[in-house]
């Protein structure tokens, strides 16, 4: 899964990534938690790229109450075409959240050790996102989902499941306003090579999101 992540991107390299100019749109923050405001990147129906503003924890067009976006900060790759919160949005709205890193956690001696991911040559990952719009009388809300994978072999250890990224090249492709045929979505959403991340222990300083610091992505001794 992805719970938690860091969104400090270096803003001219996403920006050559995916050819987007423009202000990112929030402030720095090491420790994104669920239901935070986060930067995203979607599609306008004149087929321009765009920033955005979406809350973390899709809430569908349908739902009666937006708290059903607490449960919603992760969606399976593998399912994503059945469950009626996604199958819609993965057609036609699907987002990138860039990101430098995410965190995951690993149970030892009863306590949780934190752990660190990202590129190894520090490029900004980008995860595979789907985003809706709520509306309730007066209320909208934008909001959003990370896509989640099976672990490739570094992230194992410490958790079966990581955001699915997409790479530079298939950004266009996941960012097309047309349905994706079963392949290619299988193809975008699979786990990246494994040589490609790496892992490293942090401090549980990090635990707290309302920690939010250079502190929190410091490698430290388990």
């Amino acid at each position: 899964m992805c719970g938690r992540f860091a969104q400090t991107t270096n803003v001219q390299r996403v920006r050559e990534m995916t050819e987007l100019f423009g202000d990112f749109p929030l402030a720095n923050s090491y420790n994104i938690a669920p239901t935070s405001n986060i930067a995203a990147i979607l599609r306008l129906p004149d087929g321009s790229k765009q920033w955005t503003t979406l809350r973390w924890g899709l809430i569908p067009f349908w739902a009666k109450d937006k708290a059903i976006g607490n449960r919603m900060i992760n969606a399976k790759a593998e399912t994503l075409t059945q469950k009626p919160s996604f199958r819609n949005a993965v057609k036609k709205r699907r987002c990138l959240i860039p990101a430098d890193g995410f965190y995951e956690w690993v149970t030892r001696d009863g306590a949780k050790q934190p752990y660190y991911i990202k590129y190894r040559d520090d490029r900004p990952l980008l995860f595979a996102g789907l985003w809706e719009h709520w509306q309730h009388e007066e209320e909208h809300i934008d909001s959003a989902t990370i896509i989640t994978t099976a672990a490739n072999a570094t992230l194992k250890p410490i958790h079966e499941r990581m955001p699915a990224l997409i790479q530079e090249s298939d950004i266009e492709l996941w960012l097309s306003p047309e349905p994706l045929e079963g392949k290619i979505l299988g193809r975008l959403l699979a786990s990246p090579p494994a040589d490609d991340l790496i892992t490293y222990p942090v401090s549980t300083w990090v635990n707290n999101p309302r920690h939010d610091s250079p502190q929190c992505i410091q490698p430290q001794t388990p």
